[in-house]
């Protein structure tokens, strides 16, 4: 008794609460977010899109560590609180050294090279860092540590793997909104009014889904140009036939019941009928489909940063560093592809996950 007057909702979060794999995964899409969120803030390197670099450091090793010699910012280039957000434009000007000798009024450094015999001398006058020559070497000479080391252009790779992030994740959210919209309500009109419109309603879901799905982006890519927001829209006006194919189906149940006959004996209109009373009643199977068109996009977009044709240079993308690294798997570095394949493996289980841990707790047949 006390379970039938519970809300279904309730119970459904209940059954949701109980898988355990379900709630881990959810709780990792949710820590996924806030970094990709407050990806600046975690990040070590905060120029914008972590695209600071230097060839002479680059592909180390995990845990490597190198003297910077940093120079100080011209006026109006310091970092600001916005900055936490959308990263610096105007990066700290730093230069990996060997060794430095300060004499006099001058400081003499060597750039870091792998091979010390060829390192380049070079001298700078102790004025250019605004300071006390006291306090120079506190202030502008540090140890940088690059915790997964650098990839092939001298970059922070766990900075570039947390800003990346971005792009994966949000491409999933305007994806599956994209999809949601065009196929909810393509599939609500199609199963409500049926005849003509349900048939024309079809024959574009069949088309549409007898192309090859990443063969279509490309096109839609090209179509639109390549950049951030274009395979968004892309990759979302792809995956909306799934969506009317089960809207459709649920709408045509649905509105055979009673109170939806006695929606219309007391004069509702269509557009009440179907937004107020069908759909949400029939938004189960589309909630379990979202999470896995999640997943399928993050996949879609890194498969076409592979390709060239996604998030494009200098902005990061765990597909567009597979891309850049690959050739290092058997190069002796496979760390440089493994990271962002890893963390990609990672994000998309955990959505495939929580997908089947919603489809169980919104069965009504189990237990």
């Amino acid at each position: 008794m006390a379970q039938t007057g519970r809300s279904l909702t309730g119970l459904a979060l209940q059954k949701f609460r109980k898988n355990f794999w379900g709630v881990l995964s959810l709780g990792l899409i949710v820590v996924l977010a806030l970094i990709a969120i407050f990806a600046y803030v975690l990040a070590p390197e905060k120029s914008e899109n972590a695209n600071w670099g230097d060839l002479a450091i680059h592909s180390k090793s995990p845990g490597f560590t190198v003297t910077m010699l940093h120079f100080p910012q011209p006026e109006g280039a310091e970092f600001k609180f916005s900055h936490y957000f959308t990263g610096n434009p105007n990066p700290d000007v730093k230069i990996p050294i060997l060794k430095y000798d300060i004499k006099g009024d001058s400081l003499t450094y060597y750039e870091y090279t792998d091979e010390p015999s060829l390192a380049v001398s070079k001298t700078v006058a102790l004025s250019e860092f605004k300071a006390a020559p006291a306090t120079i070497e506190k202030e502008y000479i540090k140890q940088q540590e690059f915790i997964l080391g650098t990839d092939s252009q001298g970059r922070d790779l766990l900075s570039r793997l947390i800003v990346g992030s971005r792009v994966s994740i949000a491409i999933g959210f305007v994806a599956v909104f994209i999809s949601l919209v065009v196929g909810i309500f393509f599939g609500a009109i199609a199963g409500y009014y049926g005849g003509r419109i349900d048939a024309f309603v079809m024959w574009l879901v069949n088309i549409i889904w007898s192309i090859p799905t990443l063969l279509l982006v490309i096109a839609i890519t090209l179509a639109l140009g390549k950049g951030f927001w274009q395979v968004f829209v892309a990759v979302g006006l792809t995956m909306w036939v799934e969506v009317a194919r089960v809207v459709r189906g649920q709408v045509m149940s649905i509105k055979q019941m009673q109170f939806v006959t006695a929606a219309r004996a007391l004069g509702y209109s269509n557009r009440r009928i179907i937004f107020n009373h069908i759909l949400p009643n029939s938004m189960a199977p589309v909630i379990v489909i979202s999470a896995a068109n999640f997943a399928s996009a993050i996949l879609v977009e890194s498969g076409l940063s592979f390709l060239g044709l996604g998030a494009q240079p200098p902005v990061p993308s765990w597909g567009g560093m597979i891309k850049d690294h690959y050739n290092y798997i058997i190069l002796g570095k496979p760390y440089l592809a493994l990271a962002p394949g890893v963390a990609m493996l990672l994000l998309v289980l955990a959505f495939m996950m929580v997908g089947n841990a919603l489809r169980d707790a919104l069965d009504v047949k189990s237990e």
